[in-house]
C-alpha cells in the first residue's frame, strides 16, 4: 500500500468532501441511523482481502479514483443494505458483493449530482468492482466509524493524479469553512417568498431487501408502513413540514392539512 498523500490541495479537499458527506448520507439511510466520520488523510492499513471499487470520472472533470474497504467493513455494510442478520463473518458472498457495489453506486450518483451543481457542468461516474489501482494516489481520505454494535467501519477513498489535475476550484463543503451568516432580515424573506418549489405527499414507506426489489413486476403489492386511516405527510426537500388528509379536488389528488410541523420538531 502507498503511503497517503497528506498535503493536500484546496481543489483536492473539497472534491474529498463532497464525496465523505455522501459516503456519510447513504450509509445513514441504509442503517437508519445518523452516521458520524472520523477523518483521517492517511491511509488505512491494507489486505489481500480489501475491496476495491474504481470510479472512473467523466465530463467536466476526468480521472480515476477508488473506494477500499477492508472486507469486513464491506460485508457489515453490505448485511445492513440487504437487512440480513449481522454476523462476524468477514467472507463476502456473492450477494454481498452485489449489495457492496450497488451501495458504492449510490454514493458515486449522489456525488455526481452534487458535484454537476457545484461546478455547472454534467460531471459522469462508472463505477465497478476492481483490484488495486496501478496508480498511486495523490490524495487520500479514510472515513472511520463504528456501528450501534461497536462494530468499527473503514472506507478509505483516493483520487489520482490525472483526476486531480482536472479538479475545478470547489467550495469547501463542511461549517468551518463557512463565514458566520447574519441573521436573515424581513426584506431578503420577502425576496424569497415567490420561490417556486417541489413538496412532495408520503403515504408511507418501506425497507425492502435488493432481491425482492428485482423481483418487482406489474401486479406486485408493495405493502407500506402505513396504516390506511394514518396521517399523510407533505414533504419539502424530504423533510416533513405537516401532515393531513388526503382528499379529491376537482379530479385531483389534494391535502388537508390538519398538523404543521414546528421547525424545530424531528422529522
Amino acid at each position: 500500500m502507498t503511503d497517503a498523500v497528506t498535503d493536500l490541495s484546496a481543489e483536492q479537499k473539497a472534491w474529498l468532501e463532497v464525496w465523505e458527506k455522501c459516503t456519510q448520507t447513504v450509509i445513514s439511510q441504509i442503517t437508519g441511523q445518523p452516521v458520524v466520520f472520523e477523518v483521517t488523510p492517511e491511509a488505512a492499513p491494507g489486505a489481500a482481502s480489501d475491496m476495491w471499487y474504481t470510479v472512473v470520472v467523466a465530463g467536466a472533470v476526468r480521472g480515476e479514483m477508488t473506494l477500499r474497504l477492508p472486507a469486513a467493513s464491506g460485508v457489515r455494510l453490505a448485511q445492513k443494505f440487504l437487512q440480513e442478520p449481522e454476523s462476524a463473518s468477514v467472507e463476502p458472498t456473492s450477494e454481498h458483493k452485489e449489495a457492496l457495489e450497488e451501495l458504492v453506486r449510490q454514493v458515486a450518483g449522489q456525488a455526481a449530482t452534487a458535484l454537476s451543481s457545484t461546478v455547472g457542468e454534467e460531471i459522469q461516474v462508472n463505477v465497478a468492482a476492481s483490484a488495486s489501482p496501478s496508480w498511486s494516489p495523490s490524495g487520500t481520505r479514510s472515513l472511520h466509524t463504528r456501528d450501534e454494535a461497536g462494530a468499527s467501519v473503514t472506507i478509505e477513498i483516493q483520487i489520482s493524479a490525472a483526476l486531480t489535475a482536472t479538479l475545478p476550484h470547489l467550495p469547501e463543503t463542511h461549517a468551518a469553512a463557512q463565514p458566520a451568516q447574519a441573521p436573515a432580515s424581513a426584506a431578503s424573506y420577502e425576496r424569497l417568498r415567490d420561490v417556486i418549489l417541489d413538496v412532495k405527499l408520503r403515504f408511507g414507506s418501506r425497507r425492502m431487501v435488493l432481491r425482492d426489489i428485482l423481483a418487482l413486476s406489474a401486479g406486485v403489492v408493495v405493502e407500506l408502513d402505513s396504516h390506511v386511516n394514518s396521517p399523510v405527510d407533505l414533504l419539502l426537500d424530504g423533510r416533513m413540514i405537516a401532515q393531513g388528509e388526503v382528499v379529491v379536488v376537482d379530479g385531483k389528488y389534494g391535502l388537508r392539512v390538519t398538523h404543521v410541523i414546528d421547525s424545530g420538531s424531528p422529522s
